[in-house]
């Protein structure tokens, strides 16, 4: 049997006794991809966990990923792997910015941690969590890093002040302007010589300019 029908076979066995918990299945790089309702996740974790022709027993992780133009923006991803059938497997589900996601403490006890991550990181509520609290970001800490609408500088930045002798929070300063770069020249900006690539700026007194007779002349 290839590895392709092994898979297959994989994820026809668990579509079949899962019934309507499971919405679609498919195999990308060699890996079982399980598109699950969001309501039945444990119910199809514990049956990967525990069937015997499955018997994924380790939760590698969870993680959240952001769709922001979808009407349900999160997914939430499960990487399950099987020492003794020696495969792993792909379970998501989706969930909207208001809608819960039941936790699978009860079925993984590594899942705590992984949940809070995707918590603190996305905004991702899992229900039933019994200490769903940041992990990675200050417990003072607003929003949530990774969603893709939260700038990448962030909103405050923090220091420690000598004076108050502790840490403080204030609204981010950039010491430096904005460039915005066309990508001719990866040194525009950082001299006042004209180079390669800088043709479309203001010519400085000196430096490398175009010519119509050569490709170029040095003043």
């Amino acid at each position: 049997m290839s590895v392709d029908e092994s898979l297959t076979d994989i994820a026809e066995h668990v579509a079949e006794n899962l019934g309507g918990a499971i919405v679609s299945h498919e195999i990308i790089k060699d890996e079982v991809i399980l598109t699950a309702q969001r309501e039945d996740i444990c119910q199809v974790l514990r049956f990967l966990r525990d069937d015997p022709e499955c018997h994924f027993k380790m939760l590698v992780s969870i993680c959240g990923v952001d769709y922001p133009e979808r009407e349900k923006r999160f997914e939430v991803v499960y990487n399950l792997l099987s020492l003794t059938q020696n495969n792993r497997i792909r379970v998501k589900v989706k969930a909207g910015e208001n809608e819960f996601v039941p936790t699978s403490t009860k079925v993984f006890s590594t899942a705590g941690w992984f949940e809070r991550e995707a918590w603190d990181l996305f905004g991702i509520y899992f229900s039933d969590h019994s200490d769903l609290r940041r992990i990675l970001t200050d417990y003072g800490f607003e929003g949530h890093p990774l969603r893709k609408d939260f700038p990448l500088t962030g909103h405050v930045e923090l220091r420690y002040d000598e004076e108050q002798r502790r840490v403080v929070y204030e609204p981010v300063h950039l010491t430096q302007d904005f460039r915005t770069f066309d990508y001719l020249s990866p040194w525009e900006g950082m001299t006042d010589v004209q180079l390669p690539g800088d043709e479309k700026g203001a010519v400085p007194q000196q430096g490398w300019q175009a010519s119509d007779k050569t490709v170029g002349s040095k003043k």
